[in-house]
């Protein structure tokens, strides 16, 4: 508005100073009222006695306007205001000053209503308004559904979780889509089901240590009952009796025994004692230790060594591995039968080969030979005094060297077990 105000202004410059109805003021009327309809104001022409020469709607003529804006604009400056008047509304005023010749001369006046302006901010406050509660329930029902679609796979979690705290591990939880919550359940199903085996696994372990304990002490106190009941045994039953009794107590020892090892084993896995060891001596002290039980059987017990070897391990752990496995090869080969023990390496690995010509190991049975009181004849191994664990401890021996066992086997023909080592080891 300040724009066009100047735009008049700068037309009329040169017929302000016109007298009323003379040509150059009939020409300055007739520009100030077509510029009006032009823009669809009030243009009023004021001279530097604050009187009106010239009205668009021709109805202050002469009359003395005071307004701020136009005594701003004969100061020099323009001006620009907005009033609000109960009969014409909002308008507002803008004026600027008439110069000629550097020197002010008048100012110029534009009234124009800006209803229009208000109406139309109105209309964008009312869209706004409907928009924002529009947006509001469009959010708030976007939000339901994805708190829906959020809050069904926590709540499976939550059940799920709230299971297992009370003892049921066993838990799955389905969700059928491709996003984070489908990985969460994936790894949350695979950690349940580890905890349930784990789980599984101790009570077996412990149902098997309650088992194992309680049958030499049953057979302690049958026996001990039995002296207690017989009032003139002689010393030969008493003997007897305490040679069982102590058979027994042997046994119970050996049990405790091997579970400590398997606590030790467990707690040590970090704090192996590594040193570069010569195999090839090991393994002949391990057979002079154990040939007085073979000879007892009458079983011959070989070492063949193809190679001399030495690696870096834990020689007394490693000791303890082979000698379980030899000494079970003794205990399950008939009298009269052969145990063989070979050396020797296929370029990565050192090989220990124990082979025997025993009762062999049913193929149902291989793949658990090495669990905790597995057992492939419970009353054969009872027999020969056996507690389910030698085979456990040395599978977790040498896998904690980073090494493995194979086995091969064919029952009444014999057993054949591979101790692979690996030789380049930096764990010294």
């Amino acid at each position: 508005m300040l724009a066009k105000t100047n735009i008049i202004a700068n037309n009329i410059d040169y017929y302000t100073n016109s007298v009323p109805n003379s040509i150059l003021y009939e020409l300055m009327r007739n520009e100030v009222i077509r510029y009006s309809k032009e823009i669809n104001s009030r243009i009023i022409i004021i001279d530097n006695d604050n009187k009106v020469k010239v009205d668009s709607r021709e109805e202050f003529i002469g009359d003395t306007f005071k307004h701020e804006e136009v005594q701003k604009a004969l100061k020099g400056n323009s001006a620009a205001n907005i009033y609000n008047y109960k009969e014409y509304g909002r308008l507002m005023y803008t004026s600027v000053p008439i110069i000629l010749n550097s020197k002010i001369i008048g100012a110029a006046l534009i009234s124009t209503s800006i209803d229009n302006i208000y109406s139309r901010v109105e209309d964008i406050e009312n869209a706004l308004y409907i928009i924002s509660f529009i947006s509001t329930l469009f959010i708030a029902l976007i939000s339901f559904i994805l708190a829906n679609i959020f809050s069904k796979p926590i709540k499976k979690f939550t059940n799920a979780i709230m299971n297992m705290a009370k003892g049921n591990l066993n838990q799955r939880v389905d969700i059928d889509t491709n996003d984070e919550f489908s990985q969460l359940a994936s790894a949350f199903n695979i950690m349940s089901t580890k905890l349930d085996q784990v789980d599984i696994q101790r009570k077996d372990f412990v149902a098997n240590v309650s088992h194992e304990l309680r049958t030499p002490l049953s057979s302690i106190k049958l026996l001990s009952e039995s002296l207690l009941h017989q009032d003139n045994a002689g010393v030969e039953i008493y003997r007897e009796f305490l040679t069982d009794i102590d058979s027994e107590i042997d046994r119970l020892n050996n049990i405790i025994d091997d579970l400590l090892t398997l606590v030790d084993l467990d707690k040590e896995r970090l704090n192996l004692n590594y040193k570069v060891t010569y195999v090839n001596y090991l393994l002949e002290k391990i057979i002079t230790r154990l040939k007085p039980i073979a000879d007892k059987k009458n079983i011959s017990i070989s070492y063949k060594a193809e190679e001399k070897l030495q690696i870096n391990l834990d020689k007394d752990k490693i000791q303890q591995s082979i000698i379980n496995i030899v000494h079970n090869a003794i205990k399950y080969t008939p009298n009269g039968g052969n145990v063989e023990v070979k050396l020797h390496s296929d370029g990565k690995n050192v090989v220990i080969e124990i082979s025997d010509d025993g009762i062999g190991i049913p193929n149902k049975d291989l793949e658990h030979i090495f669990e905790r009181f597995y057992r492939v004849d419970k009353a054969r191994t009872r027999n020969t005094g056996g507690t389910g664990l030698g085979l456990s401890i040395a599978y977790q021996i040498v896998t904690l060297h980073q090494g493995k066992i194979e086995v091969e086997s064919e029952v009444d023909k014999g057993t054949t077990f591979y101790i692979k080592l690996p030789i380049d080891t930096n764990m010294v």
